[in-house]
């Protein structure tokens, strides 16, 4: 199958050292089965609460993968039972809001707190809020990388529960301004722009917002 952009891009930054990956909310399934070709993990679990959807997901799984290792489970994803397998784990959350994404990473990491677990993180919209969760969290930010997929912009943030000697996570973003070639500097200038003018909108209706002028500034410190 052909992963877009995005999907690519989140496929590619799964190194070859994880036990265990965990597909989770991930466009049906397509960054998982794309691990599973390159055999990215010993085991591959899919996740997501729709019945349906994982029913069907299975069927694919069987007739396409009869080989491989992987489980799907039906199930919140801030649920997870990774106390249930060992070895380094990694939780790939892609297609929900930020918003939403905080919430299951904050319930994921309260059942675990005494376990080491990367996160995988590309949420649609609320970046922001997701990152400072993050922050609240002190998670360490392994690699962080801008795209520009069919107009929309996405942030994909590989990170880690367990802090230690990594670079901790910046509000606004750090690696996704830094350009190696004129093409990556259109992007993030584009998107810089963009996220200012969304966030000057919000102000014009929330006068006097402390929070929001915060923001504002953050962003309009960043140099591309």
């Amino acid at each position: 199958m052909k992963l877009s952009k995005r999907l690519k891009k989140i496929e590619q930054m799964v190194t070859p050292n994880y036990t265990h990956v965990w597909d989770c909310c991930c466009d049906h399934g397509f960054i998982g089965a794309a691990l599973l070709s390159r055999q990215a993990a010993k085991t591959v679990h899919f996740v997501d609460i729709v019945p349906d959807l994982m029913a069907a997901l299975e069927q694919k799984l069987q007739r396409f993968y009869p080989e491989a290792t992987w489980k799907v489970h039906c199930q919140d994803v801030a649920k997870l039972p990774l106390n249930q397998y060992s070895g380094k784990q990694l939780v790939i959350i892609a297609g929900v809001g930020g918003d939403l994404m905080s919430e299951l990473v904050e319930a994921i990491h309260q059942d675990h707190q005494n376990s080491n677990i990367d996160f995988l993180l590309c949420p649609v919209n609320h970046q922001f809020t997701l990152r400072k969760t993050l922050i609240k969290q002190d998670f360490g930010l392994e690699h962080e990388v801008l795209i520009e997929d069919n107009r929309r912009f996405y942030e994909i943030m590989l990170v880690s529960s367990t802090r230690g000697d990594r670079e901790q996570v910046s509000a606004v973003g750090s690696n996704i301004w830094q350009s190696d070639s004129t093409e990556q500097a259109e992007i993030a200038t584009k998107y810089k722009n963009k996220t200012l003018g969304h966030y000057r909108r919000i102000q014009q209706g929330n006068t006097g917002d402390t929070n929001i002028q915060t923001i504002i500034d953050g962003y309009c410190a960043i140099t591309v």
